[in-house]
């Protein structure tokens, strides 16, 4: 063993990588993925989708507290302490408070801004119902006026019948006809 270099270093060693590895991920990750589950989600799923949501920005405030106090560890001058306090951290990361500094504690609303695609959809959404909504307006209409037509055209039909009797010679029968004329009369 050479000296200076015993489990303490060998410790501190370890913690500096899984250090170096939070520090990798956390810049890998940096693109900001705010929305990643608010715009596609089925509206029967809409709450685990949002648990989920809730979920991973727990942990990535977390990673970032965990390196924002790593950082401040590593500020410090004193190697051998930084490596115990290092590994007290990892080993209790959600106990530990290495920084005295009150993080900012941000409260969001029940109603977040709506994305533009957000908006977009709902306006989307908005103009397809009016349009099934006078659609289905159109075809009432429609029905009601091919019923009123059939309806038409019975009546029609049974006019025609009644007055284009004959007699037995060809002639046209004026007794019916004169009922059909009471009839009418009497409606």
């Amino acid at each position: 063993v050479i000296s200076g270099r015993g489990f303490a270093f060998q410790r501190r060693q370890k913690v500096e990588r899984k250090y170096r590895k939070l520090l990798k991920k956390e810049q890998k990750n940096h693109l900001p993925r705010e929305d990643q589950f608010t715009d596609t989600y089925p509206e029967h799923l809409k709450h685990l989708y949002l648990a989920e949501e809730e979920r991973l920005r727990k942990q990535k405030q977390t990673l970032r507290a965990v390196i924002h106090c790593l950082h401040h560890l590593f500020q410090e001058e004193r190697p051998v302490g930084k490596a115990v306090l290092l590994l007290h951290f990892f080993t209790l990361p959600y106990q530990h408070d290495c920084c005295n500094e009150q993080q900012p504690v941000t409260t969001e609303g029940k109603f977040k801004k709506k994305t533009s695609n957000q908006k977009a959809k709902e306006e989307y959404e908005k103009i397809q119902a009016e349009r099934a909504k006078k659609r289905e307006e159109a075809e009432k209409r429609r029905q009601q006026r091919e019923a009123a037509q059939k309806l038409y055209k019975q009546k029609k039909m049974q006019a025609y019948k009644i007055l284009s009797k004959k007699t037995k010679k060809g002639q046209p029968n004026l007794n019916i006809q004169m009922e059909f004329l009471l009839q009418k009369i009497q409606q």
